[in-house]
């Protein structure tokens, strides 16, 4: 029976339409029995869609510059600091690359121009890449769409390709998976998508098929519930036993347990956060 230890990709109240916080998050990961737990708010427009993407603009953004306060270890469970970053264009580009955030929270000038995608990603320990808008996607043939994946992976920081069984854009699997496994990079196998289309449906097929492709290919997987309320943290019962029904290699699960994922974070040429002493709260 394969074994899942990590949930890396969890939402908390700041996504807005996800229902928990940090704390409750990580109780139902010690209550899930995980080692670790990544909350991977989403990083996108589409939290705040009237914002004009001035300089006031990294005010809406600041959950991801002070995720420095929290525990590195929380109630006996590693805590990463992560975001779920939208693609939004075809050469791979995310979400904020291309707003710059000249201006503190409080009003101050920055010395140093950088993006709004720069300054929320200082405090992130890894980047999970996602589709939600398709829109810009919509016509692209399958090359264009294998190279907007291929220009996520090739992003520093970019960790994971998020929840691709479901995102609705056509891509070659076997040249965005074997990238994936030449950079030491990794491809979620998310519950959501299962959980939410169902067993047997096209959804589950493709999912299938970029496990399958992983398997081949020696990719290392996520396997993420993308909970958006706490209930849900730790929970990946159609994941695992579609992995189950593909025979899908124990060792290819890099949230098998918190030292593989942070192993797998290395091997991406991530640095994994130091632990320190339990917090007392």
């Amino acid at each position: 029976m394969l074994q899942n230890r990590c949930d890396v990709h969890t939402h908390t109240l700041y996504s807005r339409h996800a229902y928990s916080t940090v704390r409750e998050n990580v109780l139902a990961a010690r209550e899930a029995g995980l080692e670790l737990l990544g909350v991977t708010d989403h990083f996108s427009d589409m939290l705040f869609p009237n914002t004009d993407f001035t300089h006031g603009s990294l005010r809406d953004y600041q959950h991801f510059i002070n995720m420095g306060v929290w525990p590195r270890v929380w109630e006996g469970v590693r805590l990463l600091h992560g975001m779920e970053a939208d693609i939004r264009t075809l050469d791979g580009r995310l979400f904020g690359q291309d707003v710059p955030a000249d201006v503190s929270i409080v009003g101050r000038p920055y010395r140093r121009p950088a993006s709004l995608f720069e300054r929320a990603l200082e405090n992130c320990d890894y980047v999970i890449a996602s589709v939600h808008y398709k829109d810009f996607a919509e016509d692209a043939t399958i090359a264009e769409a294998t190279q907007m994946y291929l220009g996520a992976l090739a992003q520093p920081k970019v960790l994971v390709l998020g929840h691709t069984g479901r995102a609705g854009v056509a891509f070659d699997v076997a040249e965005v998976v074997g990238e994936a496994a030449r950079q030491g990079k990794l491809v979620e196998i998310n519950e959501h998508s299962l959980e939410s289309r169902g067993r047997g449906g096209r959804t589950w097929g493709r999912c299938a098929q970029i496990a399958e492709t992983c398997a081949e290919l020696g990719c290392q997987v996520t396997v993420s519930t993308d909970a958006h309320i706490c209930c849900d943290v730790g929970r990946t019962p159609n994941a695992l036993a579609m992995l189950e029904e593909i025979h899908f290699p124990q060792e290819l699960v890099a949230t098998r347990s918190a030292e593989a994922f942070l192993a797998a974070m290395a091997g991406a040429g991530l640095d994994a956060p130091i632990p320190e002493p339990e917090a007392r709260l």
